[in-house]
């Protein structure tokens, strides 16, 4: 933010090294050229542009920050060596004081979001000064920066709150405090809308469409805070409509993680990797322990535990899980399965961690990010899980369908919101769903509580889980039942829905108080 210690270089335009938010924004290119020659010449734009893109995806979805949003949810915990300690590293499930406005990994993840906001809103600015014509080549681009900054935004509001609004054409006005929540969701949707209106209708891979632009549009009005008076089914179903109108349709689920098959027609964003210099070193943090000590970083499905599977999202429907007979997303998406090449590891070789009953290196891991082209029998020569390089999907038609449906339930439709989902269940069971998995009569109430289960199905691990408890209220409620360390803990609270506003940033910015602390946070 305006005075917070962060360093970005965009792509080839290399503006250097910036220390601050207000530091970026006047600082020249190092190659010679002044922002009035970058901001005003469409090629340069759109270089710029990519470097964004890239940093979005660099910066929030590789690394340890691929599972940050997914931990401390009803769906994935973090693994019980990393719990051992308590600390920072455990208080993103159990809750407890140590989750504070100096905890490192939630600082990492506010300060990786803002430089991305920041470089977005200046290529909007430079745009939203000058002509725009829909269709022209300046129209798309700043669909495309709205798309980021809109993104971005949404997460920030969904997981923070109230956010400092990064629109440079009225930064006199703002500064760079945090906006009163009704604010920020309005500038989340504003900008959505422009990109659901100029983003074109086909872009390279990574790149965002009008399809994209309508699906994060549609989310936004179904997340925004009640208390705002933004949140509308209605809109958000004619978001989603949208998308249903254009040349998107469901594939085998395993084709959604298969490497070979990058980019399907169900796909409307992913993040795009390759194993190398892109990789996303995914494995290497939410892979087996097990497996790496026993088999070393050469097997494709180790890695370190920093998160794994909780027993209800691994569980079957008769043991009080989520999964029902037949369903195949069970296996593409959960490796249950420990063996390997005729061989089977056992925990002799991670004695030394001294977790009693705690041991789940060997219990169900996060599949979909797997990646075999790094194994060491692959013949490629990587060798090491570090270079998983899959796509990850950020937006896929399954989503829109399932969130479709929920809107058609909350606008008394519920009957239609069977069938949609019922659509994407087809798919789980290979396009031939048996007739006692088609869902049927239901009230309203029995929808919501069965929708967020078969979206766990279809989406786990694809970072929805936290969004979805938030806006539907259940956030506390499931988490501190089916999450292992925060039901352990008990001290999971209403004011946990959002993370601490870093104290640096408090610290640091000048429009910023220790009264801009979120609730229940010191």
């Amino acid at each position: 933010m305006k005075t917070n210690i962060i360093t970005i270089i965009l792509a080839a335009l290399s503006l250097g090294a910036m220390t601050s938010c207000s530091d970026f924004l006047t600082e020249d290119s190092q190659m010679g050229l002044t922002e009035e020659q970058i901001y005003s010449d469409l090629s340069y734009i759109e270089t710029n542009l990519t470097g964004i893109y890239d940093n979005m995806r660099d910066w929030t979805r590789s690394d340890e920050r691929a599972w940050f949003l997914m931990t401390g949810t009803d769906e994935i915990q973090r693994g019980a060596l990393q719990m051992k300690d308590g600390g920072e590293n455990a208080s993103l499930d159990n809750y407890d004081a140590n989750l504070n406005s100096l905890t490192g990994r939630v600082k990492d993840q506010w300060n990786a979001r803002f430089p991305v906001v920041t470089a977005a809103a200046k290529i909007i600015k430079a745009l939203e000064n000058t002509d725009i014509q829909a269709g022209t080549k300046a129209a798309e681009l700043l669909g495309e920066a709205c798309f980021i900054r809109g993104f971005m935004d949404l997460e920030l509001a969904a997981y923070w709150g109230e956010i400092p609004v990064i629109d440079l054409n009225k930064v006199g006005e703002t500064g760079y405090g945090r906006q009163s929540l009704t604010d920020s969701w309005k500038f989340v949707i504003a900008d959505l809308e422009k990109a659901a209106k100029y983003a074109p209708s086909s872009n390279d891979p990574g790149r965002a469409t009008s399809g994209a632009g309508y699906a994060m549009l549609g989310k936004a009005y179904m997340a925004a805070p009640v208390e705002t008076g933004l949140r509308d089914f209605s809109k958000a179903a004619e978001c989603f409509r949208k998308v249903m109108e254009m040349n998107y349709s469901l594939v085998n689920f395993a084709d959604l993680f298969d490497y070979s098959k990058p980019n399907t027609s169900e796909s409307i964003y992913e993040f795009q990797f390759n194993n190398t210099p892109n990789q996303n070193k995914i494995m290497f943090q939410i892979g087996s322990r097990v497996a790496q000590n026993w088999w070393s970083d050469g097997c494709y499905f180790a890695g370190y535990d920093h998160v794994v599977v909780t027993e209800y999202a691994y569980s079957s429907a008769s043991e009080g899980g989520i999964w029902e007979e037949g369903d195949l997303r069970r296996n593409e998406s959960i490796r249950y399965d420990f063996s390997y090449y005729g061989e089977t590891p056992n925990l002799d070789c991670v004695a030394w961690e001294d977790l009693g009953e705690d041991h789940d290196e060997l219990k169900p891991h996060v599949k979909k990010y797997e990646d075999f082209r790094t194994d060491q029998h692959s013949g490629l020569g990587l060798n090491n899980m570090w270079n998983s390089g899959k796509n990850i999907p950020m937006l896929r038609y399954a989503d829109v369908l399932l969130s479709y449906a929920e809107c058609l339930n909350e606008l008394n439709r519920t009957s239609e919101a069977v069938e949609v989902v019922n659509q994407v269940r087809n798919r789980a069971w290979g396009f031939n769903l048996p007739d006692d998995m088609k869902w049927g009569n239901m009230t309203a109430d029995e929808f919501r509580v069965r929708i967020m289960d078969e979206r766990m199905r279809e989406l786990f691990g694809e970072n929805w889980r936290r969004f979805d408890l938030i806006r539907t209220g259940k956030f506390v409620e499931y988490v501190k039942e089916r999450n292992k360390w925060a039901k352990r803990s008990g001290t999971i609270d209403a004011h946990n829905m959002r993370y601490p506003i870093p104290n640096e940033e408090i610290e640091q910015n000048e429009d910023m108080t220790s009264e801009d602390q979120n609730e229940g946070y010191r």
